[in-house]
């Protein structure tokens, strides 16, 4: 079994979108959040889909799953106080059923540009490793600073990676790191992979895709309409060019 365990728990606060959560937010006609979904929908590997979402929001993504026919929703949880909180939540409801052996692939709601080789090669390598985190290497150079003001270190960049989602587990781990985290009091680590390193586990990585972009600030959101207009764009041309040669 594998599950796609989704979080949009979260009002978007860097979106700076103070009318409506940045999941929320239309790009091209339909949702973030939807296109998200969709992406896990039409993938033949993904059995189920829950997600774990800001409370008061719960009923229009019903609604929207509704419209769109997204039928491998089987929940929808009230989101948790932080991103950790909201996985938690989504796991739980997921444990009810779920095997040890059984995947889940935990990923953030804004993340339209999905690909299906990345979800496969993600479910594989959790299959294999129990654990899958994709990633990009780092094309910037990055300093560390511990004041946000004076640096006095540069870290290698060739050893640099910035993770990406989803991030693929088997049930069995991700229960344990989330258990665990309890019983330590962490409260409010900054994605799976990185509670699983501060409790002291190896997390595996692979290779992603730069055009996974996470729709965070209105910087993101400038990217993914101009995506979208382009794609449509080519698309129109294709069709006049068919048009033409018939």
């Amino acid at each position: 079994m594998v599950t796609a365990m989704i979080f949009a728990g979260g009002v978007g606060a860097r979106m700076k979108s103070a009318e409506i959560p940045k999941q929320f937010i239309e790009v091209d006609g339909k949702p973030i959040i939807v296109r998200t979904l969709m992406n896990f929908q039409l993938h033949t590997q993904v059995d189920e889909i829950v997600v774990a979402c800001l409370e008061s929001w719960i009923d229009k993504l019903k609604d929207l799953v509704l419209e769109y026919g997204i039928t491998k929703v089987k929940a929808i949880v009230p989101g948790g106080e932080n991103g950790h909180g909201s996985i938690h939540n989504g796991l739980v409801k997921i444990n009810e059923t779920a095997l040890p052996d059984d995947i889940v692939l935990i990923c953030d709601g804004v993340r339209p540009l999905l690909t299906e080789k990345l979800i496969s090669d993600c479910i594989a390598t959790a299959r294999a490793y129990e654990t899958a985190v994709p990633v990009t290497p780092s094309i910037d150079s990055v300093l560390e600073s511990a004041d946000g003001k004076t640096c006095k270190r540069s870290l290698p960049r060739k050893e640099m990676f910035i993770t990406q989602a989803p991030q693929g587990y088997t049930m069995r781990k991700i229960m344990w790191a989330h258990d665990e985290a309890e019983r330590r009091g962490i409260t409010n680590p900054i994605s799976s992979s990185e509670l699983l390193i501060e409790l002291g586990e190896e997390v595996h990585i692979f290779i992603g895709e730069r055009e996974n972009i996470k729709a965070t600030t209105p910087e993101d959101l400038r990217f993914l309409r101009s995506y979208y207009y382009y794609r449509s764009f080519e698309n129109f041309a294709k069709e006049l060019s068919l048009n033409d040669e018939g």
